[in-house]
Order: structure tokens, then sequence, then C-alpha cells
């Protein structure tokens, strides 16, 4: 149950970000900013970043819809998200995204353990200090959007299916905000 009043049957962060439009839209100014604009990663890359993160956090929402974005993304390789959130390491990616994904995951337990060697063996596989920037702020990003979603008890689709509309459009268009229904919603608005 949502511990707050949001719109009803909205999931996930745009029914949060549909109560506090003003704080919403930079949150998804970041999205946007961090998963479609210009950086050396692809944005399928980006989003299975978004995706694994949220795995490891356990935060059910933002792992659907972002794997499906990624899968989206990933086109004919859709297989290989799920493959990454099993066992990264095994997975049929590069060497540089394995270790990206390494620092990715020490930002998710413990920033501080993002150390001199977990840099040096990511530039060793050809990453730049771009990759790494983004790599970090994703990733510590998407830890801020998985407490939020979760602090507040959103609602998660139970129907797996449910993903995949959310992965195309966020595919498709990116982080656009959500139109407001009717009745309004923001700023401690009750919704009727």
């Amino acid at each position: 149950m949502v511990h707050i009043q949001v719109p009803e049957s909205i999931f996930g962060i745009r029914s949060l970000v549909m109560y506090r439009p003003d704080t919403g839209q930079h949150l998804y100014a970041l999205a946007q900013a961090l998963l479609r604009n210009d950086s050396p990663l692809s944005e399928a890359e980006r989003e299975l970043i978004a995706t694994f993160v949220s795995s490891l956090n356990d935060c059910n929402f933002c792992a659907g819809s972002h794997a499906a974005a990624a899968r989206f993304l990933f086109g004919q390789d859709k297989e290989l998200v799920d493959q990454v959130i099993e066992d990264y390491q095994s997975a049929p990616i590069s060497d540089k995204l394995k270790t990206l994904l390494t620092i990715a995951k020490h930002v998710q337990e413990d920033a501080r353990t993002v150390s001199d060697e977990l840099v040096s063996a990511a530039r060793a596989t050809g990453a730049t200090d771009r990759d790494i920037h983004d790599t970090v702020l994703i990733a510590a990003t998407f830890c801020l959007f998985n407490r939020y979603v979760d602090g507040l008890a959103t609602l998660t689709p139970t129907d797996p299916t449910a993903y995949e509309a959310m992965g195309e459009r966020m595919g498709t268009i990116g982080y656009v905000m959500p139109s407001l229904p009717a009745e309004g919603v923001g700023h401690g608005t009750k919704v009727k």
C-alpha cells in the first residue's frame, strides 16, 4: 500500500513525480541527461547500468522498467539484459562494460570502495574519464531513485508485460514528465 496519496493506478516514480511535479521535473531532467543525452556509452548500456543497480537494490519497479527499456534498446539482444542481471561477469558483454558494472556495484554497496585499482582496471579496458564519471553518476542516481520509489511503497505492476510498454516509452521518447490528472495532484494535494 502506497504510504501517501498519489494518483491511483499509476506505477512507481511516475506517481511520485505527479504528486510533486516541482521536484519531479528535475528528477526526470536528470534521468534524461544521464540516460538519453550525449555520452560515450550507448543508451542501451546506460539503461543496463540503471537496471543492474536497481536489481542489486531489489527495487522491483525500477529494475523491471529499466530492464524493459534496455531490452527495447538492445533490440535483437534482449536476453543479454537477463544474462547481465544473473551474472554480469559471464554475460557476453565487453570487458569494458564488465569493469564499469563492477564500479557501479561498488557505488551501490559503498561508494567509498571505488578504488584506484577498479578505475585502473576500467581504463585498461578502454574506459574513458567520461565513461567512469557517467557510470558512477548513474549508479548513485539510481540508488536515490530506488530508495524514493521503495521508501514510499509505490505501486509495482503484477503483470510483467506491463513493463514492455514502459520500456518502449522510455526507449522511444525518453524521460518526459507525465501529464497530471484532471483533478490535479501535486504539492500534497489530495488525490480524488
